[in-house]
């Protein structure tokens, strides 16, 4: 990075409740709610680095041994792996490592010097003989250099906070081998690692794992190791180094039984508010151990780490700002994301949207269902603005990888999944998901989770994974009902109506509809598999209104909600009526009148002209039709609504124009 700024993204409202205040150092501080530096700092980036890695080995072990200094800024040691063939034989391999860092000598099974060459961000490694399948492979390669971030941001970074360096990694998804020598893909966990890091004595080493000694060496550095005893990917090992402070709380997971949550802090931000936000997890690891399974790294630790990125790095999250939101995603991804990760960067919603629904649940278990509620209507605005698949498609650029698609949409998606499972089987699906023999602790795609739903709900459910995770956009409706009185009950016919779509045409969705009498209502569901589609209801009483999807499980457009009447009812004027109920809370009707084929358009204006929505667009013939109007996620206030009608034939001059105020009291 060539120029120092300060660089705020706060991507939508539902991210982060409240902006944590910039503080000045000498690089500029980075902030990035929920979402982090990775992943915004510089989309442009579309190079794919060498990912998928050797795909002739598996590997079994790594142990990072690194000494690391500031000023000058700089990375000594080695790097050791174990790795099994995973072929019919080879006499080669190669590792991911970034050009610029410099290879002094890989040694093979302790003693013997390989031959290499490193070319093109790969060393490629001549082997001391032919090896077989299952034969396990032992090297360690020895390197330094700068690792070069200029171009990404990402990678390893050597920063500053208030005078004090604060060096860290941030590798996902490309970004492990700018640093380190590794096989870089997710697909490929290693059983076990370990990180020892040697650092001036004026600075704390953490990484993930277990803390197992501290060595001081009577040189002015001290050497940090850490043992990372479950299976880890290699975009999750993690760096992060300062002069931090170090708050401990815990996790009581037994009578007898505690997980220590060790939270590393700069001095200056080891506040009295800090504290009282990181003393939230203990209660978040609860929720999401009752939703989800027990922690998954039990036997090591969990904690934070304070530095300029947000990053799920397993059993240590890299933080910016300690904000209850950002902890409760980070929280979630150790067990969507760490425990079970993607198995490759088409599939990251795997762990993005599982960690960000997992934030929603730690609020409606917190909170209520209100803020549970709030936060997915959020999530759906931000969500109806987007036109690409959750499944990513282009992996060869990081701004695909880390889009909205992936955390929002595809949370909308799991809250949907929700409603089509209810509760008990939607929570036992994330339950048996988390916990599925063949995925914990290992890697999984969108066809895994799509298994384990279908075993928890005993349907087939590829409809729904087909168009919401593969497909693109979502629902318009046009809902038309009228009623009839037979033999002293009621007839109701309910015709759905979706606008096309391009992948898929339409939406094939349950829908909940909730009809009102004069005294109670009822709630219905249809399944909707067609473009058009007619139902007839039978009911006990006269239908007066209905709302359509009322408990919000679906991300759709209302385009128009419609009371049919008889050709001998058609208006002989154009009319608007006032809107009922009037004020309201959080919908509202609204009917008018036109004598005569038109187009005709209804907006939605905020008391100061501002259109915040478009209703109705569309020719219609001569009738009296009904919209209702909700306003979830809008302030209190006066609002306008304007009816024009225009002449289809001239398609020019305005035929009708009148506009009414309405009341939104919360």
């Amino acid at each position: 990075m060539n120029r120092e700024f300060y660089y705020y993204v706060l991507l939508t409202l539902f991210l982060l409740s409240t902006v944590v205040d910039a503080q000045e150092n000498q690089t500029g501080k980075w902030k990035l709610p929920e979402h982090n530096l990775r992943k915004y700092q510089w989309l442009a980036n579309s190079e794919k680095m060498n990912y998928p890695g050797d795909q002739t080995i598996d590997v079994i072990y790594y142990k990072l041994d690194l000494m690391v200094t500031s000023l000058p800024d700089y990375i000594k040691g080695s790097v050791t792996i174990f790795a099994r063939v995973d072929t019919t034989n080879i006499d080669s391999l190669f590792l991911d490592l970034a050009q610029n860092m410099i290879v002094d000598s890989i040694i093979l099974h302790e003693t013997i010097r390989a031959q290499f060459n490193h070319i093109e961000d790969k060393i490629n490694i001549r082997l001391d003989q032919n090896y077989l399948f299952n034969d396990t492979i032992t090297l360690s390669v020895y390197y330094q250099g700068l690792p070069n971030s200029t171009s990404t941001g990402l990678g390893f970074i050597f920063r500053f906070h208030n005078g004090d360096p604060v060096i860290f990694s941030c590798s996902e998804p490309y970004f492990a081998n700018y640093w380190w020598p590794c096989k870089d893909t997710p697909s490929d966990k290693a059983d076990s690692a370990d990180i020892i890091l040697t650092v001036d004595t004026s600075l704390i080493p953490v990484s993930n794992g277990s803390l197992k000694s501290i060595i001081h060496n009577n040189n002015g550095t001290h050497t940090y190791s850490w043992k990372v005893s479950y299976p880890i990917a290699q975009y999750l090992i993690s760096v992060a180094i300062s002069n931090y402070q170090l708050y401990t709380n815990y996790y009581v997971y037994s009578e007898n039984d505690s997980l220590v949550i060790t939270n590393y802090l700069y001095p200056e931000s080891y506040t009295t508010q800090n504290i009282s936000k990181l003393d939230l997890v203990p209660e978040m690891l609860g929720v999401f151990t009752s939703l989800f399974g027990e922690y998954p790294f039990i036997n090591e630790k969990y904690g934070h780490a304070e530095c300029y990125a947000d990053m799920e790095h397993q059993t240590i999250a890299s933080l910016v700002a300690f904000e209850e939101n950002l902890m409760a995603h980070e929280t979630a991804h150790q067990w969507f994301g760490d425990k079970i990760t993607c198995k490759d960067w088409h599939n990251i919603w795997l762990n993005e949207s599982f960690a960000t629904i997992g934030t929603s649940l730690w609020k409606e278990l917190k909170y209520g269902s209100t803020a549970y509620n709030q936060y997915i209507l959020n999530l759906m605005n931000t969500s109806k603005s987007l036109n690409n698949s959750v499944w990513v498609e282009d992996i060869t650029n990081v701004g695909n990888i880390f889009s909205l698609e992936t955390y929002v949409k595809g949370a909308v998606v799991l809250h949907m999944l929700r409603g089509v499972l209810g509760d008990t089987l939607f929570f036992k699906t994330l339950f048996d998901y988390s916990n599925d023999p063949e995925l914990a602790y290992s890697v999984a795609a969108t066809e895994d989770f799509q298994r384990v739903a279908e075993d928890v709900y005993g349907e087939d459910l590829d409809y729904f994974f087909s168009e919401w995770i593969y497909g693109k956009k979502h629902p318009g409706y046009k809902i038309y009902w009228d009623k009839e009185e037979v033999d002293s009950t009621w007839e109701m016919v309910i015709k759905i109506e979706q606008t096309v779509n391009i992948s898929p045409p339409f939406f094939t969705m349950p829908i909940e509809i909730k009809i009102n009498y004069t005294a109670g209502d009822t709630i219905i569901k249809l399944f909707n598999n067609t473009q058009i589609q007619e139902y007839l209801i039978n009911l006990p009483n006269e239908p007066m209104s209905i709302i359509f999807d009322p408990d919000n499980w679906i991300l759709k457009d209302i385009i128009s909600i419609v009371s049919e009447v008889e050709e001998e009812d058609y208006p002989s004027e154009f009319f608007l009526s006032q809107n009922y109920p009037n004020p309201f809370n959080p919908s509202t009707k609204i009917k008018y009148s036109i004598p005569q084929l038109s187009n005709v358009i209804i907006n939605i204006f905020d008391i100061l002209g501002n259109e915040i929505e478009k209703f109705v667009y569309e020719e219609k013939p001569a009738g009296t039709y009904e919209i209702i109007w909700y306003a979830e996620g809008l302030p209190s206030g006066v609002y306008c609504y304007r009816l024009k009608a225009v002449d289809p034939s001239t398609g020019s001059g305005q035929s009708f124009v009148e506009a009414k105020k309405m009341i939104l009291v919360k």
